[in-house]
């Protein structure tokens, strides 16, 4: 029976030069089409900086309308550059001595701090309704710098500062209006000639501000030296230096209370009383200066909000 059915193989198979079966052609596998692209190339004119520092930080030319080049930004900040931002490891993202996934935490991060949920910095864009109070005023100061509007000043207990406006915001919108090129007293004027209620804006969140979690050694000190708000000095390997805090930053926040216009012994204290962990908000002092650039200190010390935040 088994030879009867190798013989039939054997008569039904086509012949093949050499005399014997050959197994048949195993036909090609077609390659699959390349998947579609998620995020198509920009065109070169809408790309002033390279595409590895806009990668790095999108929308970095048009912050506030200044335009920044990669040799601005390589001479001021280069810590947006590509190469020089690094990762930090949080609580369930790491193993002990670089165990098991390898990433090793430099300096523990305090979920639970209140400074640092009261700090938060989301880069995101957000919409607020603001009215005007007894006096018709809702308590902002802006600032235009090239293109663009942004908030130096916050009043306490004004409207501005109940709808969450911070140091450092950029104004998008006011009214559905773009007020991209607009001036300070353009702005301040279409405040002033608002109805009383429903003035709505659409916010950037401080775009260049980061926050940091910094953690007090045994004597007390988290490891920098500031003087004028501007961040001077850093300690050899401080919780300051082991979390990339760097030089020539201002403070503007600590635990998200703002300490713009505050003396520096002041924000000495305020660190000192703010316990174990310190969450600190800063910004590059090149763009700081082109927001305050021609306002009096003496004024943001008095009517800037300076209270803590809910956390």
């Amino acid at each position: 029976m088994v030879d009867q059915m190798i013989k039939a193989q054997q008569g039904s198979a086509p012949p093949s030069q050499g005399g014997g079966w050959t197994q048949p052609p195993t036909p090609p596998l077609a390659q699959p089409p390349a998947p579609p692209l998620a995020h198509p190339p920009l065109p070169v004119s809408m790309s002033p900086v390279s595409a590895s520092v806009a990668a790095s930080y999108p929308g970095l030319a048009e912050y506030m309308g200044l335009e920044l080049s990669e040799a601005l930004i390589r001479e001021n900040m280069p810590e947006y550059l590509p190469g020089n931002q690094s990762s930090v490891a949080v609580p369930g993202s790491f193993s002990v001595s670089g165990v098991g996934n390898g990433v090793t935490m430099l300096a523990p991060i305090s979920g639970q701090s209140p400074g640092l949920a009261r700090a938060q910095v989301s880069h995101g864009v957000r919409q607020i309704v603001l009215c005007k109070d007894k006096d018709n005023k809702i308590g902002l100061k802006v600032k235009a710098v090239n293109k663009g509007v942004f908030v130096c000043l916050v009043a306490k207990d004004s409207p501005a500062a109940l709808g969450g406006l911070r140091f450092g915001d950029q104004i998008l919108q006011i009214n559905s209006e773009n007020v991209a090129g607009f001036s300070s007293d353009k702005v301040h004027d279409m405040l002033r000639k608002s109805n009383v209620n429903n003035i709505t804006m659409v916010i950037r969140d401080r775009p260049f501000e980061r926050t940091l979690t910094l953690h007090k050694d045994s004597t007390g000190h988290i490891g920098f030296q500031f003087k004028e708000g501007r961040i001077i000095s850093l300690a050899v390997d401080s919780s300051a230096a082991r979390n990339g805090l760097l030089i020539d930053h201002n403070l503007l926040e600590v635990n998200g209370q703002n300490v713009v216009g505050i003396r520096d012994k002041d924000i000495g204290s305020i660190i000192e009383a703010g316990g174990e962990v310190i969450t600190v908000t800063i910004i590059p002092s090149h763009i700081y200066n082109h927001i305050m650039k021609n306002m009096s200190s003496s004024v943001i010390r008095k009517l800037m909000d300076h209270s803590v935040p809910d956390a």
